[in-house]
């Protein structure tokens, strides 16, 4: 599939948090440029910009008109 269509989500700080345990657990690239830090800097411009979506959560709606499909 092309970039830019398909299913889309928003990182949330909940999904940084995650990425970020999972990398110190297993001893990834805990560094400033690394993906956790990366990760955690998305969460947190996407939250300041207003987007608020699930992250990940199975139950929660990541398209704002899902239902004008």
């Amino acid at each position: 599939m092309p970039r830019g269509q398909g299913h889309q989500s928003s990182m949330t700080s909940q999904d940084a948090s995650r990425i970020q345990s999972s990398q110190a657990k297993s001893g990834g690239d805990m560094s400033s440029g690394g993906f956790a830090a990366r990760a955690q800097s998305a969460g947190a411009r996407n939250e300041n910009a207003g987007y608020s979506q699930g992250g990940g959560d199975q139950n929660a709606t990541t398209q704002p008109n899902a239902s004008k499909q």
